[in-house]
């Protein structure tokens, strides 16, 4: 083998900082503080911070591949973390403060953090797990001295006093990129949560592939106004893609309020947001009902499930904000496809167009995906064969930290995603459903998905989820419960002749119910485990 005469210089975190701030060092990153007001400060500030966190974690004694974990929201403080700790070689473990308090316990015992970082507003949180935490010897509130809650943890000091005296001096270590450098637990619905373990490698090649044009198409002129929570795999990808750019970077705290994200967007002139559909609801009712404008921003990247057409038609139509819908998963670090157009669609008629731009997205440079039958049985890329979504690519996990789950990958080194769907000709992806929600009737596939896009058209309706329940002849049948519009509704008859037209005779639902609220994960996912328990056997009660 005749090798390339070039220079091999790893692919470390701490690079992405220091370009931004030799670089881009004047560029803002805006967070809103918990009293209303906005701090602000430069990359080259952000970078100076970074380096005396780091100088601080040497002097608390901490050594490579030690753990460091954090429960907190999005904020200037919270993104030093994912330098100073990163960058000297220590792995970040961004904790899920939305779980319940054993999963918190769990989480922080079996990442075995040495020190943990939280928000004052999770003191009390912290207080009650505090006796079971194995491993943690300090808490740093993330605030200044004069701000720091009262609080039983013992030796807890702020994040300020920590800091206040190091040295902004330090020269970044040098490693293998290969090594460890944040931990993210998967938010699964039953189980313990298990640890997907990024390298440096992985997160710098994710944040290039992020950026490109083809993908979210981040650049210096950008403001990004960052939603998607920093506990959850990595603001997928913002913290790391803001500074490689250059682009500006909002955080907005604790107050993920419709009122308080509308105020930056406006106050900061974002032109980028990321969130999951259901901030985005919020966000565009309070909009809509206020005749407010939400200009001047032009993209919204939106995953986490599944993207109904009619929020992607109405972001367009009314605000002219063209949505970048992305499928990944926190294995994926967390980008797989995303819904850019390509110029191979630029000669189909407008609605063969959109309805392919409103799948999932096509497969990015770097991801390859395939799709099986129940029996193994790759199928084609057709549009129309589906089956179980498999993937591998050089930011997808190989297996989770510890071991836990035993090997995940199958023969061939592929990932079983958990998802069904199809691919068509293009490499744009359409998911159908979650190979655990899907509804098997008289031993064919019902698209939970699809009928949930179909009545999320109907204007009365906010929210919607569909189950498959027991049935004495089709063993399953689906389910759909259905949260109003405040003030709105609508008659069980309308609502079938709404999904009527939209989907196939034998799909309709066998019975609706309307709820006043829906169970969420902590990543604000409809629990569907729990309405299949809760209503398995609905129709079998309703039977004479």
């Amino acid at each position: 083998m005749l090798l390339g005469c070039m220079q091999d210089e790893p692919l470390l975190i701490s690079t992405i900082l220091d370009y931004a701030a030799c670089n881009h060092g004047t560029r803002e990153i805006v967070s809103r503080l918990p009293d209303g007001t906005s701090h602000r400060y430069t990359y080259a500030a952000a970078s100076a911070r970074s380096r005396k966190l780091a100088n601080a974690l040497r002097r608390l004694g901490l050594a490579m591949s030690d753990r460091v974990g954090t429960l907190a929201n999005n904020s200037f403080r919270h993104f030093e973390c994912f330098y100073g700790v990163s960058g000297l070689g220590l792995v970040l473990n961004t904790v899920n403060p939305r779980l319940y308090d054993d999963q918190i316990t769990y989480i922080i015992n079996h990442a075995e953090d040495r020190i943990l970082f939280l928000d004052p507003i999770y003191a009390e949180t912290v207080e009650r797990i505090a006796g079971d935490l194995e491993t943690v010897r300090s808490f740093v509130f993330f605030c200044a001295k004069d701000e720091m809650p009262v609080t039983t943890l013992p030796d807890a000091l702020s994040y300020e006093e920590l800091i206040g005296d190091e040295s902004d001096m330090l020269d970044w270590p040098s490693f293998d990129e290969r090594a460890a450098s944040v931990l993210c637990y998967t938010s699964g619905t039953t189980g313990h949560p298990k640890g997907v373990l990024y390298s440096h490698r992985s997160t710098v090649l994710h944040a290039l592939h992020a950026a490109q044009p083809s993908v979210l198409g981040i650049g210096p002129s950008e403001a990004l106004l960052v939603i998607a929570p920093m506990y959850h795999a990595t603001a997928w990808s913002i913290p790391y893609v803001g500074p490689l750019t250059g682009a500006k970077l909002v955080f907005p705290g604790r107050d993920m309020s419709a009122e308080n994200l509308h105020a930056l967007v406006a106050e900061e002139a974002v032109t980028f947001a990321c969130a999951v559909p259901t901030v985005w609801n919020a966000l565009l009712d309070h909009v809509d009902r206020n005749g407010l404008s939400l200009k001047p921003m032009a993209r919204a990247a939106i995953a986490g499930v599944t993207v109904p057409p009619v929020m992607i038609d109405h972001l367009w139509d009314k605000h002219g904000i063209a949505v970048l819908q992305f499928w990944g998963m926190t294995e994926m670090s967390p980008i797989a496809t995303i819904s850019t157009p390509m110029a191979a669609l630029d000669d189909l008629e407008p609605a063969a167009r959109a309805e392919i731009l409103c799948k999932q997205g096509r497969i990015a440079f770097g991801i390859r995906l395939k799709i099986v039958d129940d029996d193994g049985v790759r199928q084609p890329r057709d549009g129309v064969s589906t089956g179980h979504i498999y993937g591998r690519g050089p930011w997808i996990a190989n297996g989770y930290y510890k071991g836990e789950g035993g090997r995940v990958l199958d023969a061939d080194g592929w990932l079983p995603t958990g998802d069904v769907g199809f691919l068509d000709p293009f490499g744009y992806l359409k998911l159908t459903d979650r190979s655990k929600d899907v509804i098997k009737s008289g031993g064919e596939w019902i698209s939970s998905v699809d009928l949930e896009n179909a009545i999320l058209s109907h204007p009365a309706v906010w929210e919607a989820a569909v189950v498959g329940v027991r049935h004495p002849k089709w063993d399953e049948r689906p389910l759909m419960l259905l949260r109003f519009r405040a003030g709105q509704s609508a008659e069980r008859e309308e609502i079938i002749a709404h999904l009527a037209p939209r989907v196939a005779k034998w799909w309709l639902p066998d019975d609706i119910v309307v709820v006043d609220e829906m169970p969420y994960t902590a990543t604000g996912k409809i629990r569907k485990n729990e309405l299949r328990d809760r209503y398995a056997d609905h129709l079998l009660n309703k039977m004479p």
